[in-house]
């Protein structure tokens, strides 16, 4: 069976058109974390926020997106886990259960989760069901990140919101740009 007529069936993520194996399935969950460990060094701190702009959330979603939600899920399991075991891969090498961005790593478990789960469902297929599962991707990383900061910095809700959320507005709606090309491009090349 040819890559094109896989493509077209409903229920597919990009992960899918690659054949079938538990070896493919690990690879996968291992890339996925290697990836969203290498995007999280590319940092640049924000003046008065603990927590730096990364490529982490883009990646996160990205394989998300790609793997499914169950082989994302995994694969931001693995990040965490060893990260919070000591592996210097959260951004800029950080590790560790205490860092005060934790809260947003695990956002980023659940967003994986879910935009898989929407990618399963077409929602990377169009650009603008693409931009969808990007805002709602990013919408779950803060609702978890930005209370986990308050709560590991002493920071009120409202302090919290400012150094955690508003600096980072452009480079998601950045992110979520890129991922709106890529995608149902990735997508439209492989229908043909």
């Amino acid at each position: 069976m040819s890559i094109a007529a896989v493509s077209s069936r409903p229920g597919q993520v990009l992960a899918d058109l690659l054949p079938a194996s538990r070896a493919k399935d690990a690879a996968l969950v291992l890339g996925g974390a290697a990836l969203t460990g290498i995007a999280a060094q590319i940092a640049v701190p924000v003046p008065g926020s603990p927590v730096p702009v990364t490529g982490q959330t883009f990646a996160a979603l990205l394989v998300g997106t790609a793997l499914g939600a169950r082989r994302g899920f995994l694969s931001l399991a693995v990040y965490a886990l060893i990260g919070m075991a000591g592996m210097p891969w959260f951004a800029q090498a950080g590790s560790g259960a205490a860092a005060p961005s934790l809260g947003y790593v695990l956002g980023m478990l659940l967003a994986a989760t879910v935009v898989g789960a929407l990618a399963r469902r077409g929602g990377d297929r169009s650009v603008l069901r693409t931009a969808g599962t990007m805002v709602l991707g990013s919408a779950i990383i803060y609702a978890v990140g930005v209370p986990y900061l308050a709560a590991a910095t002493g920071m009120s809700l409202t302090q919290a919101v400012a150094a955690g959320l508003t600096p980072f507005l452009i480079g998601d709606a950045l992110k979520a740009a890129l991922a709106m090309g890529a995608l149902p491009t990735a997508w439209k090349l492989l229908d043909r």
